[in-house]
C-alpha cells in the first residue's frame, strides 16, 4: 500500500522512512519526534482508516505522509478505535525496525489515538493507552493527539 505525501507524490514505506531519514540529515542536531495516528469515517459501504506519519523537528516544522485503507464497516466504535490503534502500532513497529537497522539515533515514537476524556471514547483510555505503552511506545490522547485528530482525520473525509 502506497503513501501520499503533499511534498513528494507517492511512496512505498521505504520511500517514506528514507524521507523521514534526509529530513533528520538536514539539521541532525535537532531535536525529533515520530508521530504515527490513525483516524477513520464511516461512508456509505465502508470505512475509510488513514493512518499518518509525521517527523515533527520540535518547534521548527513537520513533514508528513499518509496511507489509506478501505474496510468492512465494524459493529461498534469500540472495533473502530480498536482497528485504529492496531493500525498504528503496526505502522510504528515497522518504522522503528527500519530504524533500529540503520546508524540514525534512537526515536521517540508517539502513537496518537483518537480518544479523550470527553465523549464516549473517554471509557476506554486506560486500556488503549495501556495497550500502546505496553508496545513500547508513547501514546497520546486529545487534545495532544493531533496526528490522528488532525492530520489523519484531514483526509478521511
Amino acid at each position: 500500500m502506497l503513501f501520499h505525501s503533499p511534498t513528494c507524490g507517492p511512496l512505498t514505506l521505504d520511500g517514506v522512512y528514507q524521507e523521514i531519514q534526509d529530513f533528520i540529515a538536514h539539521a541532525p542536531q535537532d531535536a525529533y519526534t515520530l508521530v504515527i495516528g490513525t483516524d477513520s469515517q464511516a461512508h456509505e459501504r465502508e470505512l475509510v482508516f488513514v493512518s499518518a506519519v509525521v517527523i515533527y523537528r520540535r518547534g521548527k516544522g513537520a513533514r508528513y505522509f499518509y496511507q489509506k485503507r478501505h474496510h468492512r464497516h465494524l459493529s461498534s466504535l469500540r472495533q473502530k478505535i480498536y482497528m485504529e490503534a492496531s493500525l498504528s502500532m503496526a505502522l510504528a513497529s515497522q518504522l522503528t525496525e527500519r530504524f533500529s537497522r540503520s546508524e540514525a539515533p534512537a526515536l521517540n515514537v508517539e502513537i496518537h489515538l483518537d480518544i479523550g476524556s470527553v465523549g464516549e471514547t473517554r471509557a476506554w483510555i486506560r486500556e488503549i493507552v495501556g495497550m500502546v505503552t505496553g508496545s513500547g511506545f508513547d501514546a497520546k490522547i486529545k487534545p495532544d493527539s493531533f496526528g490522528a485528530s488532525t492530520v489523519a482525520d484531514r483526509f478521511t473525509k
